[in-house]
């Protein structure tokens, strides 16, 4: 099998800044995507953002539980890139996509006919259970387009090409902008469809993306790809990609289902502080988007070092890794805390919502530095293959102890919606500090699933 000629530098030494600010720019755009439909909706109402905010707590699970073939398979390709085990490697990727494809069918049926139901469940009432039935049917009724982005994506990245797949959001959220503009107001002779507008214009810009990744892939793999390994799956791959993908996608699921939790208690605190936590969750995304670059980044190293059997460089790596991390994470917060007030303004004009909104965001110092401790080392873990360990601690800690923490100190304490965030913090700051001691341990280095072996120039399919 002849190898792939349209490579660049995937032979090279993995560089952080160079694999890190393609993908900041990519999560930018992906939660500029969200921040786009929250902007221009709430032109109509905060009942509107109100409803699309509690739609995406179901729509950010099903992401996260496609992510168990994607995170997997990335995890597991990058340290058979690290082994030179490349042949291994392109059937790896297509079994990923195979799988997800079929995942991702079966929740869009499920969104599609149970969307109501579902949304129901969150004691949504009114107005915003109608703009969330909406929003959910037609955006979760077609997550299958998600799902072979995310497979796609991911497998893209731990090649290196983090720069196109940048490019690809970039046109993504134009087409989504545009979309936007087009669909929620009705311009241009298109009919006024507000929040289902939204809706449509996020799978059209979705399915156009995904056209694109599709063509990447063939370009990035190193022995391409034939159609029949998307048929013939192998038990072992498989296995590898759900060893890590499923503990991993678990962990992230009990973080958003944690978080619903924690919707279904600010339901209770009335619409402004509903509204009031939209916004702000909106915002300290930013705070955070720097972690979550820095870890992917990482983690792509990480994975390489490991399948290479360089344990001592991937020590190493983490931590001048976590400290970029942690100065880019204070900066930002630094900033929204100086600047609240007029970035809640750009969403609402009620005084109640900036008010609550505006209390909560101070509490960024302490909630964001927990978080971008978690987001680092945790993807590190992951792509050392020690990926059971963090759901382990999560079930504690977000489970156990924020939850009951978090009902008592809004419902008993009548904190409100700063009681929330309080318990996200403890939450964030109990397992940051596990975390930490569990690389410094180094127990890591035993769980790698590949090791380095000859180059297969001379081996077949």
């Amino acid at each position: 099998m002849a190898l792939n000629k349209a490579k660049k530098g995937q032979g090279e030494k993995l560089n952080l800044f160079t694999l890190t600010w393609p993908i900041f720019l990519e999560v930018f755009l992906f939660m500029l995507m969200g921040i786009v439909d929250t902007f221009m909706l709430s032109a109509l109402s905060d009942n509107a953002v109100s409803g699309v905010g509690a739609a995406n707590q179901y729509i950010h699970i099903a992401i996260l539980v496609l992510e168990v073939v994607g995170t997997g398979a990335a995890i597991v390709v990058s340290q058979y890139l690290g082994s030179k085990r490349y042949i291994e490697a392109s059937k790896i990727s297509a079994t990923a996509v195979t799988l997800n494809l079929a995942v991702g069918l079966l929740m869009s049926a499920g969104y599609f006919i149970f969307a109501r139901s579902m949304m129901s469940s969150m004691n949504l009432q009114g107005e915003v259970l109608a703009y969330a039935e909406q929003y959910l049917s037609i955006v979760g009724g077609a997550i299958f387009l998600q799902a072979l982005i995310n497979s796609l994506a991911a497998i893209i990245r731990v090649h290196g090409w983090t720069k196109q797949t940048m490019y690809v959001s970039l046109g993504m959220n134009i087409i989504h902008v545009i979309g936007n503009y087009v669909l929620i107001f009705g311009k241009f002779g298109f009919p006024e469809l507000g929040v289902q507008g939204a809706a449509i214009s996020s799978i059209v810009s979705r399915f156009i993306a995904l056209l694109v990744f599709f063509w990447l892939f063939y370009q990035v793999v190193e022995y391409r790809i034939k159609f029949n390994y998307y048929i013939k799956l192998s038990k072992e791959y498989i296995g590898k990609i759900l060893h890590i993908g499923i503990p991993a996608a678990f962990e992230q699921v009990m973080y958003q289902a944690c978080q619903i939790v924690f919707l279904y208690y600010a339901t209770y605190l009335g619409a402004e502080a509903l509204a009031a936590r939209q916004y702000a969750t909106n915002i300290s995304m930013f705070t955070f988007l720097f972690a979550i670059a820095i870890g992917m980044g990482t983690a792509i190293i990480v994975g390489r070092l490991v399948g290479a059997n360089e344990q001592d460089e991937a020590y190493t790596r983490l931590w001048k890794s976590l400290k970029f991390a942690l100065i880019f994470t204070l900066s930002a917060v630094f900033l929204v805390m100086v600047f609240r007030n007029q970035l809640i303004g750009l969403f609402t004009d009620n005084p109640e919502v900036i008010k609550i909104a505006s209390s909560v965001l101070l509490l960024s110092i302490f909630l964001e530095t927990g978080r971008t401790m978690n987001i680092v080392i945790i993807n590190s873990l992951r792509a050392a293959g020690d990926a059971k360990f963090p759901v382990m601690i999560g079930v504690f800690s977000m489970v156990l102890m924020s939850l009951p923490l978090g009902y008592f100190l809004v419902f008993y304490l009548n904190m409100g919606l700063p009681g929330i965030w309080i318990a996200i913090a403890v939450d964030e700051w109990t397992r940051a500090t596990i975390m930490y001691f569990r690389w410094k341990s180094r127990a890591w280095e035993k769980y790698a699933l590949v090791h380095p072996k000859a180059s297969e120039d001379k081996v077949t399919s």
